[in-house]
C-alpha cells in the first residue's frame, strides 16, 4: 500500500472527457465519459487519502470524530425567509449570500500561498508516511487552489463557481458589491490555547481545526442555498438556470468532501501521536487537541450562530422595510428562528 507521494502525484488530474465551462468561464474539474463531475486534483489524492485512512486504522486510530451534525443554532435568513423575500422581488439578500460565500471561498487560497511549518519538528513519531507528512508536499496547496482557483491560468475555483451560480439566477450588477466579515473563525484575541507548543505550530493546529468547523458550517449553508434554487416557485423565469446553479453548488460540495476527509485524517493521525513541548518534555497530542476542539465546538454551537444571525438581521431590516414596508418585515420575522433562546 503506497503511503508516500510527491506533489505532482497529489495534484494530478484525471483525464477529462469534457472540460468544466459555464457562462463562458473555465472552471476547475471536468466530466467523465458518462457526464459525471470529477473533482480537480483528485486522481492520486483520493487514493492517498484512502491509504492513509487504512494505515491509521491499522495502527488502532480513527478519523477525527466530527461532522456537520454537531452544528445547530439559528440562521438568518433561513430558507423560508429567503424564499419569502425572493417571492416579493427582494433579491439582494440572496445575491449578498452568494457573493459573500464566493469571497470567503477565495480566502482559502492562502493555503496555497502561505508557507506552513513542518509538523515533524514538534512530533516524536516519524510522520513521513502519513498525511501529516504531506501537508507541505501538495495537500495544502491543492486545498487552497480548489478554493481560490488559478486565475493566472484562467481557471476558476470555488470562488468563481459561486459567482457564476449567482449570475445564473440574478442579473449581474443588480446590487452593490458586498464584503464578508473580516474573520469568521473563533476570535482568539491573541490568547494562547496550546502553550505547550511553539506559537507557529499552535497557529497551524488552530487553522486546521477552524477550517474543519468552517467546512461544516459551509455545508449547512450550501444545502440551504440548493433548497432555494430548487424551489419550483422561485426563479420561475430562470428555472433551467436555477437548476444549473444548484448543480454547480453540488459540484462544490463534492470537492469539499475531499477537504473534510483530509482534515479528519490529519487530526485523526495527530491524536495518536506525541508532541514535543517547549519545555523539553512530551505530551500526548490528544491532550492538546481535544480541549481546543471542545472549546471551538462550544463557541460554534452556542455563541456564533446567534451572534451572526443578529448581525445579519441588523443589516437586513432596513433594506426589507425599504423594499416592502413593515408588512413584509413582519412576515419575514414570523418565519424566523429564535435568536434569543
Amino acid at each position: 500500500m503506497q503511503l508516500e507521494f510527491d506533489q505532482s502525484q497529489l495534484c494530478d488530474n484525471h483525464t477529462y472527457a469534457k472540460q468544466h465551462e459555464v457562462m463562458g468561464h473555465r472552471l476547475h474539474g471536468g466530466f467523465d465519459e458518462q457526464g459525471c463531475y470529477v473533482p480537480p486534483r483528485s486522481r492520486s489524492r483520493c487514493i492517498a487519502m484512502a491509504n492513509w485512512t487504512a494505515a491509521l486504522r491499522e495502527r488502532g486510530g480513527e478519523l477525527f470524530d466530527a461532522d456537520a451534525s454537531l452544528l445547530t443554532g439559528p440562521r438568518m435568513p433561513n430558507p423560508e425567509q429567503q424564499a419569502l423575500l425572493l417571492r416579493n422581488g427582494f433579491t439582494r439578500s440572496f445575491w449578498n449570500t452568494l457573493t459573500v460565500t464566493g469571497k470567503l471561498e477565495a480566502r482559502g487560497r492562502l493555503l496555497a500561498d502561505v508557507p506552513f511549518p513542518d509538523m515533524q519538528k514538534v512530533l516524536v513519531e516519524d510522520i513521513g508516511d502519513m498525511a501529516l507528512g504531506h501537508l507541505n508536499k501538495g495537500l495544502l496547496w491543492a486545498h487552497g487552489i480548489d478554493e481560490g482557483g488559478q486565475p493566472d491560468e484562467g481557471i476558476g475555483g470555488h470562488d468563481l463557481m459561486w459567482f457564476v451560480a449567482r449570475d445564473l439566477v440574478i442579473e449581474p450588477g443588480s446590487h452593490p458589491d458586498v464584503e464578508p466579515p473580516e474573520n469568521i473563525a473563533r476570535p482568539e484575541a491573541h490568547q494562547r490555547w496550546m502553550p505547550q507548543l511553539p506559537q507557529e505550530f499552535e497557529g497551524m493546529l488552530s487553522l486546521l481545526m477552524n477550517l474543519l468547523m468552517i467546512e461544516f458550517r459551509a455545508e449547512i449553508g450550501f444545502s440551504a442555498t440548493q433548497k432555494i434554487l430548487r424551489n419550483p416557485q422561485l426563479f420561475t423565469d430562470r428555472r433551467e438556470a436555477a437548476e444549473l446553479a444548484a448543480e454547480i453548488i453540488e459540484r462544490i460540495r463534492t470537492d469539499e468532501l475531499i477537504h473534510v476527509e483530509s482534515l479528519r485524517i490529519y487530526l485523526g493521525e495527530l491524536r495518536e501521536l506525541t508532541f514535543k513541548t517547549v519545555e523539553g518534555g512530551t505530551i500526548p497530542a490528544r491532550e492538546v487537541i481535544d480541549p481546543f476542539w471542545q472549546g471551538l465546538v462550544d463557541w460554534a454551537v452556542h455563541e456564533q450562530p446567534r451572534l451572526a444571525a443578529k448581525q445579519q438581521l441588523e443589516a437586513l431590516e432596513p433594506m426589507i422595510r425599504e423594499h416592502g414596508g413593515s408588512a413584509l418585515f413582519e412576515q419575514f420575522m414570523a418565519l424566523g428562528d429564535n435568536l434569543d433562546g
